[in-house]
């Protein structure tokens, strides 16, 4: 079966990237082919700098996105090596109309690829027409005026204007990887939390407290997340994202997790003292707490 192939690195699978699978979709109902998303294992960014570039989302989590999302059952995760990054832009999509069976192309407006990235959306369309493949170029995305693209989402989070990026997103911000034993630090201070160990390509937002929400165990939680160093009561200066959940306790070591960013609340502080920082900590509680009354539909009708 011919395949509608979506293409670009999706990394954040914003409304930008679901315009373009929703197109994909499109043209596969209209034409009888099978939507199909086509992304990279890592970024080319960080492949032809050598600089780590920080991720919106992992290949998985991209997978899970766009399944969760959209009728699309094959995503294509394409190794990006040195062979890519050199292969002609005519080869690519040659690649593409042999390997992948496309019948039909669908582009942003900003698309580039091949050698140098000397393709772009006039040589994307001069070239599926010589293959006999269709093809749509998607102009950009905008949310208030502002273009939706990754790079602006990256510096919205580094911030800390989680609302503003989930709105470029069209879902909150979220940090997934697995929960680990921390320093026990939390339930010395009457306040235990869930240390989660994201992958290392990861964005970190702005350091803070959140207030957030916690998938783990088949359940979504409210709760409040801390990035950062924890000043006042750990130097090891490693940054951590700890949540403590609202309305359950339990053993969670060794869970997937994952934790939604809704807002953020303060910057990181250093306190003078413990019994400052359990203040602090039950009034952040108390704003979240008040955050989800405001919005319950966000746990499935939770009531502090």
């Amino acid at each position: 079966m011919k395949t509608v192939i979506a293409l670009g690195f999706f990394d954040g699978v914003h409304l930008g990237h679901q315009a373009l699978m929703a197109r994909a979709v499109e043209r596969g109902r209209e034409h009888g082919l099978e939507p199909a998303v086509f992304t990279f294992d890592r970024s080319p960014r960080e492949f032809v700098t050598g600089k780590p570039v920080p991720l919106l989302t992992s290949p998985e989590e991209r997978r899970r996105l766009v399944e969760e999302s959209f009728p699309i059952r094959r995503v294509i995760v394409a190794k990006f090596d040195r062979a890519m990054m050199t292969m002609p832009w005519m080869d690519f999509l040659r690649v593409l109309a042999g390997r992948y069976n496309a019948g039909w192309l669908v582009a942003g407006h900003d698309f580039r690829f091949g050698h140098r990235n000397e393709g772009d959306a006039a040589l994307l369309a001069r070239g599926a027409a010589e293959l006999g493949m269709g093809w749509d170029i998607i102009p950009a995305v905008a949310v208030d005026g502002v273009t939706v693209s990754s790079t602006r989402i990256r510096s919205l989070l580094e911030e800390g204007r989680a609302e503003e990026a989930g709105r470029l997103l069209g879902r909150p911000f979220s940090i997934a990887g697995t929960i680990a034993h921390g320093k026990g630090l939390g339930s010395r201070i009457g306040r235990p939390t869930l240390n989660l160990l994201p992958g290392g390509d990861q964005l970190i937002p702005a350091r803070g407290v959140y207030v957030a929400a916690a998938e783990l165990a088949g359940r979504r939680f409210p709760a409040v997340t801390n990035v950062g160093v924890r000043p006042t009561v750990d130097r090891d200066g490693g940054v951590t994202v700890e949540s403590h959940l609202l309305e359950a306790e339990g053993d969670f070591y060794g869970e997937s997790c994952r934790v939604s960013l809704l807002k953020r609340l303060r910057p990181e502080e250093e306190f003078p003292g413990l019994r400052e920082l359990q203040a602090q900590i039950a009034a952040d509680a108390e704003a979240a707490r008040e955050y989800f009354r405001k919005f319950p539909e966000i746990i499935g009708g939770f009531r502090p």
